[in-house]
């Protein structure tokens, strides 16, 4: 388990160090929120903590009041990006086999179109 410390080969904690450009959406003083460089949808941000958690389960597990602050940026982004008001999709993706590859948590904040082809 985590302690939310940066890592140094992690390519989020980078990101957030500012040792790594990105185009950001939004930041608060516990998340980053930052455009996803392959975009699966015509609004494709991702938002990380601050602090370091390997994925979704250690985040809840280790610092619960920070994995709600990560849910309730979603809210902003997705207002920030003018989705809010038609729909939008967060995804946790945990682990290799549920897809993620960078291990240092994040959401896919996801909408500007009708998301069907993504399945429910």
């Amino acid at each position: 388990m985590a302690d939310g410390q940066p890592q140094p080969d992690c390519l989020f904690c980078k990101i957030v160090a500012g040792e790594i450009p990105a185009t950001v959406v939004r930041e608060t003083d516990l998340t980053l929120a930052f455009k996803d460089i392959n975009p699966q949808a015509p609004v494709h941000d991702l938002i990380v903590p601050r602090a370091h958690y390997a994925n979704a389960a250690e985040l809840a597990f280790g610092a619960p009041e920070l994995a709600a602050a990560v849910l309730l940026e979603a809210r902003e982004v997705a207002k920030t990006e003018g989705i809010a008001d038609g729909g939008y999709r967060v995804v946790f993706n945990t682990d290799a086999h549920a897809g993620q590859t960078v291990f240092h948590v994040h959401a896919h904040v996801l909408g500007g179109d009708f998301l069907a082809h993504f399945g429910t």
